[in-house]
């Protein structure tokens, strides 16, 4: 199971870059198993990046708390609805289980088979003595039970409802007794005994079964092809041989047809809740055709397993990918603020640095490894400081930074002024995306005094795009925060070439009145210098939080 090292919802270059860097990091020294990983969808600069970089976008994961997936068994003992109980009992004994999951001939489960359920089979209670000698099966399976041979067979695969008869009794006594049963469904066990062989094939029975390893002699015998009387002949003696024939049933009159299955995305929490009052101990997990993945029984569900993460470019439960407070997180690499409820089992790694980027932390790191990142992990890493920083004009940059993206251009395979001027160039938000999409592809969650908040942020070259969409971005970021319950959710529209922004604003009008940036209109406000939500919006959004108390707290 792998390691997934994963960055924010609605993820940005930095995140991106920095799980891809760190992953790569992992896996050269403690920790093969480490995967990037990601909880949203690229935007085009991360897409631009990583075409450049030539490397593959990290596997999307979008929830990770524990499913039917993390505790099946993939490798199913099983069994064929016209398998016999004896060859099912013996493959169930050897491996030591008690229920199985029987499958159809094209692979699609149709019950569960339990040694209880086949005991019912062989040995039927109630005072109907009748029902023990039922045996519904076709020849064919009686002859492997009993480990036969045919000297005469008639239909051996037609599958039929015989009546077991053992030949226990003095010969015209018996005779009498077989006249109380249809002769084309009688099953007659008999040893060496001619006086009682020539009267039953004579009324027709449908299959003569001798026992000793006797052959039939060859005047009975061709009196038994004349009838179409089946004969069997085996070895076993009379008492074992009954037992066999009771146990050449198929499985599938045994089958526990009401049976409750999962498929693999059910997540434990749900499985937990409905498997408490059945009495039922082994699950098939299913897929979409019906047939069978994998099986897991009740104390599997004991102590599930937890996805591992390594979190970066963030620290708080509410921008981490759905379900992070049921997984184990290993470790956090990042360069924001402390908050949220991040709470660990164990202590962990925890590194915060204030630094420009989080791929500034990631590539300090390999120096200190004694390791040099590949020229494709390179100029990733190289992209997250650049989108980060701005390419180093931001106000968040420090002299880390820009001495680490320095190194970092002495390995790339382009020259990175060139390369960051194409990639801000690229994909123009406020020109590829719907306005519902702009006000999510990077929105970050936070709660502060008892307040929930939503802060979005798209970097342009320009701003002529943005009042063109002001009213149908005004409508879009009212839906996301009436869609999240939030107080208050604002979109910060930065203009990379003239280190400007504008901030879009919708909710609680104690918050918005609270705000003394340069009011443009009631929902917008112009933010000359600003273009770190990071270091400069945020902590102006936090200080306004804290001088207005919410209802009701």
């Amino acid at each position: 199971m792998p390691t997934y090292v994963i960055g924010h919802k609605n993820p940005d270059t930095d995140a991106i870059c920095s799980a891809i860097g760190y992953a790569h990091l992992l896996a050269l020294t403690t920790m093969p198993e480490a995967e990037p990983a990601r909880c949203g969808e690229l935007n085009s600069r991360t897409s631009f990046v990583l075409e450049k970089a030539g490397l593959p976008s990290p596997r999307l994961v979008m929830d990770v708390r524990p499913t039917a997936s993390q505790i099946l068994r993939r490798e199913v003992i099983s069994a064929s609805e016209d398998e016999t109980l004896s060859v099912v009992f013996e493959r169930m004994n050897q491996h030591g289980l008690r229920n199985i999951p029987v499958l159809d001939q094209t692979q699609r489960m149709t019950g569960l088979i339990s040694i209880m359920k086949m005991l019912d089979l062989l040995l039927p209670g109630g005072q109907d003595t009748r029902a023990a000698r039922l045996i519904p099966t076709n020849l064919r399976r009686i002859g492997q039970s009993v480990n036969g041979h045919f000297q005469n067979s008639v239909s051996p695969d037609q599958e039929e409802e015989f009546i077991l008869t053992v030949a226990a009794m003095r010969a015209e006594a018996f005779i009498d007794r077989l006249r109380e049963y249809p002769a084309d469904r009688i099953l007659l066990v008999v040893g060496n005994r001619p006086t009682v062989q020539r009267p039953a094939i004579e009324y027709g029975v449908r299959c003569l079964v001798i026992s000793g390893g006797y052959e039939l002699d060859p005047e009975l015998l061709l009196l038994a092809r004349e009838k179409g009387v089946t004969v069997l002949v085996t070895a076993m003696d009379t008492a074992t041989t009954t037992l066999a024939i009771k146990c050449s049933k198929p499985v599938i009159h045994a089958l526990t047809k009401d049976f409750m299955s999962f498929s693999e995305k059910t997540l434990i929490s749900e499985i937990q809740e409905k498997v408490r009052a059945t009495p039922q101990v082994l699950f098939p997990v299913l897929d979409a055709e019906q047939k069978i993945v994998g099986v897991f029984s009740k104390s599997d569900l004991i102590s599930p397993p937890l996805t591992q993460l390594i979190l970066v470019d963030h620290n708080e439960f509410s921008q981490a990918v759905t379900g992070v407070e049921h997984a184990e997180v290993l470790e956090v690499i990042d360069h924001h603020r402390l908050g949220g409820n991040l709470v660990t089992r164990e202590p962990i790694r925890f590194i915060n640095d204030p630094l420009g980027s989080t791929c500034t932390i990631v590539s300090r790191l390999f120096r200190q490894q004694g390791l040099t990142p590949t020229p494709s992990i390179a100029l990733c890493l190289a992209a997250g400081i650049i989108s980060d920083t701005l390419n180093l004009s931001s106000p968040t940059t420090t002299t880390q930074d820009r001495e680490i993206l320095h190194w970092l251009g002495t390995l790339t395979p382009i020259p990175l002024q060139q390369f960051s001027e194409d990639f801000f160039s690229t994909g123009s938000a406020l020109q590829v995306l719907d306005s519902d999409q702009i006000v999510r592809a990077d929105a970050k969650e936070y709660a502060e005094n008892g307040w929930k908040i939503i802060a979005a942020q798209v970097e342009e070259q320009g701003l002529d795009r943005f009042w063109e969409r002001e009213k149908e971005l005004t409508q879009a970021l009212e839906t996301l925060r009436q869609e999240r319950r939030l107080d208050f959710a604002c979109l910060l529209i930065t203009d990379i070439t003239l280190h400007t922004s504008l901030l879009l604003v919708q909710g609680h009008a104690d918050i918005i009145a609270q705000i003394d940036y340069p009011q443009l209109s009631p929902n917008l406000y112009e933010l000359e210098g600003i273009v770190s939500r990071k270091k400069q919006l945020l902590p102006t959004l936090i200080r306004v939080l804290h001088k207005v108390s919410k209802p009701g707290l």
